[in-house]
């Protein structure tokens, strides 16, 4: 079963677009946050995103571009504002299609039909861990926060992935020791103090700063 998820902030259109779409036998998420998009995107894991242009806090091309830094996941703008322009940015940021509204429902469903049909398999489907609002993509190792991008070594991912993936709760030294340890490089307890060091200030380029809390005695938090 394909899942797509919505982006549309009018609950009249939102809610007949589900009830048409789970007609279809397609699994459907209404985006309720629309100040944190990527949330429901990330834990959802759609095959399709349903995206319309003028939204709360960000606009569609906002969220189509932060999309578009961790997927290829197919996405639809459906606007009234449907001039040359928005049309042509729309697709430049990297959208599949463009529906204008008012849009008739049957030529809705052929055209999700028909880029459901292009998509390569899911292959570009997201692989992502997220957590307020920092994305790191599993894909290529690299993180993102707001609108800044980088590129991490093969420690500061594996590190970054394991207090990630424990958010919430601190990691004891000897576990990022261990992970540490994947590697072909020698790693004792001085290792583990200079690449996290160096993560931290990798962390600062894209704005998050003290991001990684250190608790004595025990290891690292992300909160």
């Amino acid at each position: 079963m394909y899942k797509i998820l919505i982006v549309e902030d009018d609950p009249t259109i939102s809610k007949a677009l589900q009830s048409l779409l789970e007609n279809w036998d397609y699994e459907v998420l209404n985006c309720k946050n629309f100040k944190d998009v990527m949330s429901d995107f990330i834990s959802f894991e759609p095959h399709l995103v349903l995206l319309d242009i003028s939204l709360p806090y960000y606009n569609g091309y906002h969220w189509c571009a932060t999309i578009r830094a961790v997927s290829k996941v197919p996405i639809l703008f459906i606007s009234s504002a449907s001039d040359n322009l928005n049309i042509v940015m729309a697709m430049n940021m990297g959208a599949d299609d463009f529906i204008s509204k008012p849009f008739d429902f049957t030529v809705l469903v052929a055209k999700i039909q028909a880029v459901l049909r292009r998509a390569y398999s899911f292959t570009g489907q997201t692989r992502a861990i997220e957590h307020r609002g920092v994305i790191l993509n599993l894909n290529d190792t690299t993180v993102s926060y707001k609108d800044h991008k980088i590129e991490l070594t093969k420690n500061d991912f594996r590190l970054l992935q394991m207090l990630m993936e424990n958010a919430g709760k601190v990691v004891t030294r000897n576990d990022l020791m261990t992970r540490l340890w994947e590697s072909d490089e020698f790693v004792d307890d001085n290792t583990l103090t200079v690449n996290i060091t160096r993560l931290r200030k990798k962390l600062e380029e894209i704005d998050l700063f003290e991001w990684i809390t250190t608790k004595k005695g025990m290891g690292y938090l992300i909160e």
